[in-house]
């Protein structure tokens, strides 16, 4: 769930200015190799696609079924370990971590329903995933989104 977050997380506002992670090659690759992946170019298309997607659909601008296509060819093979059940995603490697995107995703929406959403401050891109037991989350940071609304809200209260 956590490269979830940072592939929809990697295009922030810095000062007011969009800051694309994986559109600069040399920072692309970097995130990708953190994350498990390979770097290549086709691998950094194939995200940038799959971020754009799945911020459309959580942000409830897109269906779901727009996520299909990054799916075809993908099979998961179930295997019997000393564990238990295992399920491997088999797939060509420069399209493994956009699958595994999806995947976990999927899983977040199944476990947490509702709970990945965009930030509530409209000068924000990002996203979070709501932990809390209440699901009352807003801001996908207190000490920067969260306080920084609030603050706006108590001046417009007070003038």
């Amino acid at each position: 769930m956590d490269t979830l977050l940072d592939l929809l997380n990697s295009r922030p506002l810095v000062n007011g200015e969009e800051q694309d992670v994986l559109g600069d090659p040399a920072g692309g690759r970097r995130w990708a190799r953190e994350h498990g992946g390979e770097g290549s170019i086709e691998e950094l298309a194939l995200l940038r696609e799959t971020r754009d997607i799945l911020r459309d659909v959580v942000r409830g601008e897109r269906p779901p079924t727009a996520l299909g296509p990054l799916l075809e060819g993908v099979h998961q093979v179930p295997e019997i370990t000393s564990e238990g059940l295992r399920w491997t995603v088999t797939t060509p490697p420069h399209v493994r971590l956009a699958v595994e995107a999806v995947l976990a995703w999927a899983a977040t929406e199944q476990d947490m329903p509702g709970r990945l959403r965009p930030c509530a401050n409209d000068k924000c891109q990002l996203f979070l995933l709501d932990r809390s037991r209440a699901n009352r989350a807003r801001w996908c940071s207190m000490a920067l989104c969260g306080n920084r609304e609030k603050a706006r809200r108590h001046y417009e209260r007070s003038r």
